[in-house]
C-alpha cells in the first residue's frame, strides 16, 4: 500500500514538531502502522508484503520528502529488518511477525564498526563464553529510538579482533539507555547512547559472525540512505518550483536542481535492482545525494529569504536536517567525495 495523501499531509503536518521535540513520534508512526509501511520489506512468509527494492526506495523517498524524522527512525528499524534476514531462520521466525505487525520496534547500533570512534579502537567489546554466547562491554554511541526498543542488533568486536552481530533485548540486565541526544535536528528520533557492563547474550542470539567485516565492504550506510537524502531534496525541489512559478527567474535553478534528483534517482533504481560489483560506486551516489541535499536545501531557503530562516518555515528544517547526512553513517569515501565538492 502506497501513503496516501491524506497521511502525507498528515505527516507534513506534524514534521517540525517530530524534528524539534524530544519525544517519540508517536501520532506520525501511527501513520507508518495504517499505512503498511512497517510491512513492506517483510517476506510474505512472515506477514509481511514482500515488496522489491526499488518499490521500497520509491515509497521510502516519499515518506522522506512528507517526514525525514519518521522516515530516518523507519530507516534504522528496516536496517535492522535486512540484517535479520541475512541470519538465521530461528531468528526470523521469531521476530519478522511481530515486527511486521508492528506489536515490537527494532533498531540497530552499528556505527561503532564502521563510522564512529574508530580512531579509538573498539567501543563495544565482545568476550566469548563457555555457554557459546557472548559478554559484552563498553559503549554504543548512536542508537536511534533506543528507550522505544525491545531489541537492539549491535555490533561488536572480539578479543581476536573479528566482528560480530547480536541481537541485544534491552531488558537484559547490564544494559542502560542514556538520555536522548540533544541533536541540531532530527530530535524526535530519540537518538541515544546505550551502555552496556558484562551484558550477557545468549549463543540463540548470535546474528552474524565472528567474521573480519561482519557488515561487508560498504558498512552501515547504502542505497537507504541515498534515499532518504534524495527525500529531503525532493522536498526542497518541490518548493523551489512552486515559487518559480511566480519568479520565473527561479525557473533554470529549478530545472537544473531536478534534472540532477531524477539523474540520481535512476542510478539509485539501478543499483536496487543490479547491485555493482565495485562498493565504490553505492559510495560515490551516496555523496552525489548528500551534495544534492546541501545544495537543494540551502537554494531553498535563500530563495525563502528571512521568512524562510524563522521556525516553522520548512526552509529552516530542510536546511539544518541536510547537514545530518554529513555526519550519519559517513563513511571516509563519502566524506572524501562530499569535502572535495564544497571545496572546488
Amino acid at each position: 500500500m502506497m501513503i496516501s495523501k491524506e497521511d502525507k499531509e498528515r505527516l507534513i503536518g506534524q514534521s517540525e514538531a517530530a524534528d524539534r521535540d524530544p519525544q517519540w513520534p508517536a501520532s506520525s508512526w501511527s501513520v507508518l502502522e495504517k499505512s503498511g509501511a512497517l510491512r513492506w520489506s517483510i517476506p510474505r512468509a512472515y506477514g509481511g508484503d514482500g515488496l522489491a527494492p526499488v518499490d521500497i526506495l520509491i515509497r521510502t523517498e516519499e515518506l522522506a520528502a512528507s517526514c525525514l524524522t519518521t522516515a530516518f527512525i523507519l530507516s534504522q528499524r528496516e536496517a535492522g529488518v535486512r540484517q535479520l534476514l541475512k541470519g538465521p531462520e530461528r531468528l526470523q521466525s521469531r521476530f519478522l511477525p511481530a515486527l511486521a505487525q508492528g506489536n515490537m520496534f527494532l533498531t540497530v547500533g552499528l556505527s561503532q564498526l564502521s563510522t564512529s570512534r574508530q580512531h579509538l579502537g573498539p567501543s563495544l567489546r565482545a568476550t566469548p563464553l563457555e555457554s557459546g554466547g557472548f559478554q559484552i562491554d563498553g559503549e554504543i554511541p548512536w542508537v536511534t529510538g533506543a528507550d522505544a526498543a525491545a531489541v537492539i542488533i549491535i555490533g561488536a568486536s572480539t578479543t581476536d579482533s573479528r566482528q560480530i552481530l547480536v541481537m541485544l533485548e534491552t531488558n537484559r540486565p547490564g544494559v542502560s539507555i542514556e538520555p536522548p541526544l540533544p541533536l541540531s535536528a532530527l530530535t524526535g528520533s530519540r537518538t541515544s547512547l546505550v551502555r552496556c557492563v558484562q551484558v550477557e547474550v545468549p549463543p540463540e542470539m548470535l546474528l552474524a559472525g565472528p567474521a573480519e567485516s561482519v557488515l561487508g565492504r560498504v558498512g552501515g550506510g547504502g542505497l537507504e540512505t541515498s534515499c532518504l537524502a534524495m527525500g529531503l531534496s525532493a522536498a526542497a525541489i518541490e518548493f523551489i518550483q512552486q515559487e518559480s512559478v511566480k519568479r520565473p527567474d527561479l525557473a533554470e535553478i529549478a530545472s537544473k536542481l531536478d534534472a540532477n534528483r531524477h539523474e540520481l534517482r535512476q542510478r539509485l533504481h539501478l543499483f536496487a535492482t543490479s547491485p555493482p560489483r565495485d562498493s565504490q560506486e553505492v559510495l560515490t551516489l551516496r555523496a552525489d545525494c548528500t551534495t544534492l541535499a546541501l545544495r537543494s536545501t540551502q537554494t531553498s531557503l535563500m530563495i525563502a529569504k528571512g521568512g524562510g530562516f524563522v521556525a516553522p518555515h520548512p526552509a529552516q528544517r530542510w536546511a539544518r536536517q541536510a547537514l545530518f547526512f554529513l555526519v550519519w553513517s559517513c563513511p571516509r569515501p563519502v566524506v572524501e567525495g562530499v569535502l572535495s565538492e564544497l571545496t572546488t
